[in-house]
């Protein structure tokens, strides 16, 4: 192999393109962007800076939050210490950051738009608006609106969540999460550096009616919307049938992050799904154990043995979560009665923000950590109506 095109220049393409580059391959980025001011919240978990402490230990501004208040409607809000804290960057300087170690690394960078692919016998033929160019292999990594049909995941409408908000220019030092009746998603406001990105995301939902929701709370909490940016995008976030039908790889072709639908159906982070993925795909291209034909499988493999079935499952819980009763209320409040009055429930959820609590071990933890108390009682009788048991995740 002489050649890899990266196909997109965010997080998944620029972590695949250092590890490309600096094992010697020509790597060449193709990105219209390159960095830009993505609409997300923009935090990083302990797992993804421990996991890659380069995502820490760096020049780049960023903030560092120890504290999330999550609300729900009727029942107030509880304040989280955490332990370990989200690390959160604009995403155009977290972005910048990985697109400069890609350069160091030996990686190409061209700005401009891959118009279309065409499957060679050796590769690939790339048509850019620059012109023609040519590879032995495609890490596909063009976010979540991949225009090429040829190539990365397939979804529905269904498969999507509406991310959308402003660019507020204030200051704070924590996260405010606040959920709302009858919407499977929720309202963000995290603290970056520079400003706040306050937003909301949801499924099921038209981006007018969310985005009328989430003015409603800024206006009720204070938060002007005067000098503030407004964004919108859409995230991938499947339904169990998508991800038994997800495509993420193909004959000479690797699909990484958003374009492989790696996105939590709860939380919708990606971040971390994006530079994991684009880690294992860099390893399969590099390892010459797999020939052409088996990289495709043995990416699988990986990404699924990792990751895909504990996202999997958390589409069967994400709506249970949002939109499910428990005892004559709604999930979320009672999740934040939960945190407020158990200790136990707080360390959970404070490992469920640093990425270490993984869904399908969910279940099993709260069942360790049940007493024969009036509490255990209700937790047991919580879990029984929220969390189903794995199976049920159908994969």
């Amino acid at each position: 192999m002489k050649t890899v095109a990266v196909l997109g220049g965010g997080p998944a393409g620029s972590f695949a393109a250092e590890r490309l580059a600096q094992a010697g391959l020509r790597t060449i980025i193709f990105d219209e962007k390159l960095a830009w001011e993505k609409p997300c919240g923009g935090g990083l978990t302990y797992r993804a800076y421990h996991e890659y402490p380069q995502l820490l230990e760096n020049d780049t501004p960023k903030k560092l939050i120890y504290e999330t208040t999550l609300a729900a409607p009727k029942v107030g809000e509880v304040r989280l210490q955490l332990e370990n804290p989200l690390v959160i960057y604009a995403r155009k300087d977290l972005n910048g950051m990985l697109l400069k170690r890609a350069e160091k690394a030996g990686a190409e960078i061209e700005k401009t738009r891959v118009l279309g692919i065409e499957r060679k016998e050796n590769g690939w033929r790339l048509q850019t608006q620059s012109g023609v160019a040519e590879a032995d292999f495609c890490i596909v990594a063009t976010g979540a609106r991949n225009p090429l049909r040829e190539v990365g995941t397939e979804w529905s409408a269904a498969d999507t969540m509406s991310a959308l908000g402003y660019y507020v220019p204030e200051s704070r030092e924590g996260i405010d999460i606040q959920f709302l009746p009858h919407l499977e998603g929720y309202i963000w406001v995290f603290p970056r550096a520079g400003h706040l990105s306050v937003g909301i995301c949801g499924k099921g939902k038209p981006a007018h009616a969310l985005r009328a929701q989430l003015e409603t709370y800024m206006d009720e909490r204070g938060i002007s919307r005067k000098d503030a940016t407004f964004y919108s995008h859409m995230l991938p976030s499947l339904e169990i049938a998508g991800w038994k039908k997800n495509r993420i790889a193909g004959d000479r072709w690797i699909a990484v992050g958003d374009a492989a639908g790696l996105v939590d159906p709860i939380t919708g982070e990606g971040l971390y799904y994006a530079m994991r993925s684009g880690d294992l795909a860099s390893r399969v291209v590099l390892n010459d154990a797999h020939a052409f034909a088996a990289k495709a499988a043995a990416y699988r493999q990986m990404v699924g043995d990792e990751f895909v079935a504990d996202l999997a499952f958390a589409a069967t819980l994400a709506k249970r979560v949002f939109l499910g009763k428990f005892m004559f209320s709604s999930v979320p409040a009672r999740m934040v009665q939960l945190a407020r009055r158990s200790p136990r429930f707080r360390v959970l959820m404070q490992d469920l923000f640093s990425g270490t609590q993984s869904y399908l071990d969910l279940r099993s933890r709260l069942l360790r950590n049940l007493n024969g108390s009036l509490q255990g009682v209700v937790m047991n009788f919580f879990l029984e109506r929220v969390i189903p048991k794995c199976s049920s995740a159908g994969l």
